[in-house]
């Protein structure tokens, strides 16, 4: 019976509120340990009786199996969210997680590469082949928009308008943005759309998506980043990078360069602005290491 529960919860996610399948994921993981907690320690069988209490146990739990802050505070939103569901539908008649706060989360800088840094990795595929052409305009589209890798792969030749300078995609909860792509990021991507894209596919083989791997098909996530990976290994860039870093760069260089705030804000698909402040947060740390390095006196 609760299993049936989580299931029509993780069916709403999917339906109405279009989440992407790592965030399902990640919401049946937390519940299936919080219902499994539930049933097996607590001995509950049925939501209803589920106290406040025995959520804090749960937590407890979790903190003395060494989970994170960050780790528990994703395991209260999920739990929160799948006890509103239930009183919305009419399942259980109160909410236990009322008055249970998420830990304090110490927010970690991204990390985010120079000008000079950027210009390094951009230069690094070699034309002299369709990957070449391929790896160059998926990192100039990455560092000219500021998406995010899913969205970048999730494109098809059709949400790119060269000639009109911008990009349309698809972010998170299915909302649709369009993004402004400047001269040189268009160039490149129209060249791969001659000279390459073509040769990834054999025959009378149709495939819409932008960006395609050597059998023909979609690019997937992981592909991305094993040759990001390997771009800045040849590049000989020493910084540990993650698949967001071309994103963090982009966000950061804008403000550094005095972009708007909001303007960032839509450009990057962040709901809250509170989302977008920490890249200011990134330029002011940069500007006391150029003050540092360059000031006679510091």
């Amino acid at each position: 019976m609760i299993e049936d529960h989580l299931k029509d919860f993780l069916h709403f996610l999917i339906v109405e509120k279009g989440l992407a399948d790592n965030t399902i994921i990640s919401y049946k993981r937390d519940l299936n340990s919080y219902l499994n907690y539930l049933k097996n320690v607590e001995k509950i069988i049925d939501l209803n009786e589920v106290k406040r209490a025995q959520i804090i146990h749960f937590l407890g739990y979790l903190k003395e199996h060494g989970k994170s802050a960050k780790t528990l505070a994703r395991h209260i939103a999920s739990i929160r969210a799948f006890h509103q569901f239930l009183i919305r539908e009419k399942i259980v008649g109160h909410d236990p997680t009322v008055h249970i706060e998420s830990p304090q989360l110490e927010r970690s800088l991204p990390k985010v590469l120079s000008m000079e840094e950027v210009e390094t990795l951009l230069e690094s595929p070699k034309l002299n082949s369709h990957f070449g052409y391929r790896d160059k305009a998926m990192l100039e589209l990455l560092y000219a928009t500021g998406m995010r890798v899913s969205e970048l792969i999730g494109l098809n030749s059709g949400d790119v308008h060269l000639t009109m300078g911008f990009v349309r995609c698809i972010g998170k909860g299915n909302k649709e943005r369009i993004i402004p792509l400047g001269t040189t990021a268009a160039t490149v991507v129209q060249d791969y759309l001659d000279k390459a894209r073509y040769k990834f596919l054999s025959g009378k083989q149709r495939e819409d998506a932008l960006f395609l791997n050597h059998h023909g098909k979609r690019l997937s996530r992981q592909g991305l980043w094993k040759i990001l990976k390997k771009l800045v290994a040849e590049a000989g860039i020493q910084k540990e990078l993650t698949p967001h870093t071309l994103r963090h760069s982009f966000a950061t260089h804008l403000l550094e360069n005095g972009a708007d705030l909001r303007a960032v804000q839509e450009m990057l698909g962040h709901s809250d602005i509170s989302t977008t402040q920490i890249y200011t947060h990134v330029t002011k740390t940069r500007l006391k290491e150029v003050y540092s390095k360059f000031h006679p006196r510091a």
